[in-house]
């Protein structure tokens, strides 16, 4: 029999490794190796011989054929349906991560009330609340009469006993996968093995029977979903539910999606009766916008299908220190280093000993290039001390020569800003053909250089602020 030996596990990548050591030297964090038991070794392969290991020949088919298309779930809840592609695909499994009391269970818990009124049969598995405290929550949020059943249990061999039925269930929520455990390992539950192999006996039952099963999972302090990252692999869909505690709304965002786009986010808002959705959050986040203050810029973005306006903030001021700060909250920092570079670079202004502080308002996180122009709208107007007109909207990308690129879909972002009363536009010229125009579109100022966006300004004739000298 050949020897084993045990081998020691990183709890936050995953990465094994043949001895311990204070470091991982995978993912690079400290004190997160743990031993693991070891695993039988099998003395000898399968071999080529076949039939002679218990195996079967597996049946091929081509790529055309008839596949029966089942409908989706809709819960009703829009903004839900809208991230998770148009409703629950059947088989289906969907990691949901968020911070610690962001709303994920209360999110969930109004989800699949929606679904069991809708007459489907839905169970609600909690490994962290007992059935008493869930139905508090439930009586809470006015949702105690929907005809949904709870269990409170972290046996994942329990759990497959009760589901793995035809017909037992179309929707499975799992409140949280690293309470769940498998009795034949020893480790405990939360750890790697314990959380990828539950995932995984999870997601086999969901595909076998049809189910929709939505696992919550907890993160780290960085925002990373906790446990191996091959647990993002193994669903079909993973979810974030982010926010700020000292916000009333949350953004629930699609990072993986097998059966639809991406890049969607659905809004919702937090009240006293639970989570609101909330079909404009244009107007949400432009709600407190105050006029007539320099180093602010709306922005018309795109989040996935959905166009969203939003306020960029910007502020300048003397550094105290040797270094300038750059502060940036909502928007990728290193892109506004590049910013700040291309406006000292080709358009000559004097930033390098400013501190430089940028806030997306409202707590909505951008990542697309086409806030470029928004960012930099914002800075031009904080240094020139002159607040851009009120009916104005921005977008566009900028390039390290301090061109200005087209970005994609802008007659959706051109509506939006109609929509929402913005009668200009300052955007990029469009490439190919022409841009859509009508009764219902801003009038749009074209530029091509990032200095005829510093004209706009400067030709005010209003000196730079104090701030900037």
């Amino acid at each position: 029999m050949a020897k084993s030996s045990a081998s020691f596990t990183c709890q936050s990548c995953g990465a094994s490794h043949g001895r311990w050591a204070g470091r991982c030297e995978a993912c690079g964090d400290w004190n997160t190796l743990a031993e693991q038991a070891p695993a039988e070794v099998v003395p000898k392969g399968i071999g080529s011989r076949v039939g002679k290991r218990g195996g079967r020949r597996l049946e091929f088919v081509g790529l055309a054929g008839k596949t029966r298309e089942q409908p989706r779930r809709i819960s009703g809840i829009d903004e839900f349906d809208r991230v998770c592609g148009g409703g629950l695909v059947p088989g289906s499994a969907i990691l949901v991560g968020g911070d610690p009391g962001i709303g994920k269970s209360t999110l969930l818990l109004q989800a699949l009330a929606a679904l069991a009124k809708a007459g489907h049969r839905c169970v609600y598995i909690s490994g962290e609340e007992a059935i008493d405290q869930v139905r508090m929550r439930a009586a809470r949020l006015g949702l105690a009469d929907a005809p949904l059943s709870l269990a409170a249990a972290t046996s994942i061999r329990d759990i497959l006993a009760s589901l793995d039925t035809p017909d037992s269930a179309h929707v499975v929520v799992i409140d949280s996968i690293q309470t769940m455990f498998i009795d034949t390992m020893d480790s405990a539950p939360g750890t790697v093995s314990q959380v990828r192999g539950s995932a995984q006996e999870l997601t086999r039952m969901a595909k076998r029977q049809g189910i929709s099963v939505l696992l919550v999972g907890h993160v780290t302090k960085d925002g990373a979903i906790a446990g191996p990252k091959i647990l993002e692999h193994m669903v079909d869909t993973v979810l974030s539910f982010e926010g700020e505690r000292s916000h009333q709304f949350r953004i629930l965002r699609t990072n993986k999606n097998r059966f639809g786009p991406t890049d969607e986010i659905g809004v919702f808002e937090m009240t006293d009766a639970g989570l609101a959705e909330v079909s404009n959050p244009s107007e949400l986040f432009l709600a407190d916008r105050r006029h007539g203050i320099s180093g602010t810029a709306v922005f018309a973005g795109l989040e996935g299908t959905r166009p969203v306006l939003v306020e960029i903030q910007a502020l300048l001021s003397v550094s105290t220190f040797g270094t300038p700060r750059r502060a940036v909250i909502g928007w990728d920092s290193g892109r506004l280093s590049m910013i700040l570079a291309v406006l000292e670079a080709r358009c000559g202004l004097n930033l390098g000993g400013s501190d430089v502080y940028l806030n997306v308002a409202g707590g909505l996180r951008i990542a697309e290039p086409a806030a470029d122009l928004a960012v930099a709208a914002a800075l031009v107007s904080a240094h020139f001390d002159s607040a851009m007109a009120t009916d104005t909207a921005v977008f566009g990308e900028i390039g390290l020569g301090g061109e200005i690129r087209a970005v994609g879909q802008p007659e959706q972002r051109l509506r939006e800003a109609a929509k929402l009363g913005f009668g200009r536009v300052i955007a990029p010229t469009p490439r190919g053909r022409q841009r859509a125009k009508g009764k219902s579109m801003p009038d749009v100022d074209e530029i091509g250089h990032l200095t005829d966006l510093v004209q706009i300004f400067a030709s005010r004739g209003l000196a730079p602020s104090r701030a900037t000298g």
